[in-house]
């Protein structure tokens, strides 16, 4: 396969887990036993887990993207979108894993124990000063790399240049979805859904053959 096909499939296969992350997420109060059955829920743990895999495609499918654009003028661009993301999804991956896994033990140990007051430990595990540092600033960095994405493809001559646009616009919004209400929320992980399918539409019929061409005519 292709470094483009390649690309072309873990996009959608990210676009898929941005729309089943909003939509899978059980909302509640976040407090109390309310908040204790939300987390307890499989859904919260499949929900958070299906992010985390959509930022892992989405950093490896910006590595398809230096593939396909290593003979054009977004090449350094995109060089640079790739170590952004990277280190982005590094850290962002590290409170999504709190998220996960430690809400879900907490919540099913106040859910089981009949006892509210085990929720207190949610504050903490989600809010402290270094993990919401790590987090906002891991979102910055995914964001600022997918701006770098937009305007490689945008340079490159063998991508629509208007293709990252979407998913750019998708990651600006990221951390302000985290504020939205739940039906805004799922709306978001439709534009990052649409963002992700517009570039697995541009990967798969990436122009890299004319480049090739174009170059082998221009050395003769």
């Amino acid at each position: 396969m292709t470094s483009a096909k390649a690309g072309s499939a873990l996009w959608a296969f990210a676009a898929v887990m941005f729309l089943a992350y909003p939509i899978m997420r059980p909302y509640s109060t976040e407090v109390g036993m309310e908040g204790a059955e939300a987390f307890a829920q499989t859904n919260w743990v499949v929900a958070h887990v299906s992010a985390m895999l959509g930022f892992v495609a989405i950093a490896l499918a910006l590595r398809s993207l230096e593939h396909v654009v290593a003979a054009t003028a977004g090449a350094a661009t995109a060089g640079t979108a790739v170590v952004l993301t990277w280190i982005g999804v590094g850290l962002t991956l590290t409170y999504y894993g709190a998220e996960a896994f430690a809400l879900n033990a907490v919540g099913a140990k106040a859910v089981s124990d009949a006892e509210p007051a085990i929720m207190d430990l949610a504050d903490p595990i989600r809010n402290g000063a270094v993990q919401i540092s790590m987090f906002g600033i891991g979102l910055v960095l995914v964001l600022v790399g997918g701006i770098f994405a937009a305007l490689a493809v945008r340079r490159s001559g063998v991508l629509p240049a208007w293709s990252g646009l979407p998913i750019a616009v998708g990651l600006a919004l990221f951390l302000p979805q985290f504020f939205a209400s739940p039906a805004l929320r799922v709306g978001h992980g439709v534009v990052m859904f649409v963002g992700c399918v517009v570039m697995a539409w541009a990967m798969w019929n990436a122009r890299t053959e004319r480049v090739k061409t174009d170059l082998a005519a221009a050395s003769r």
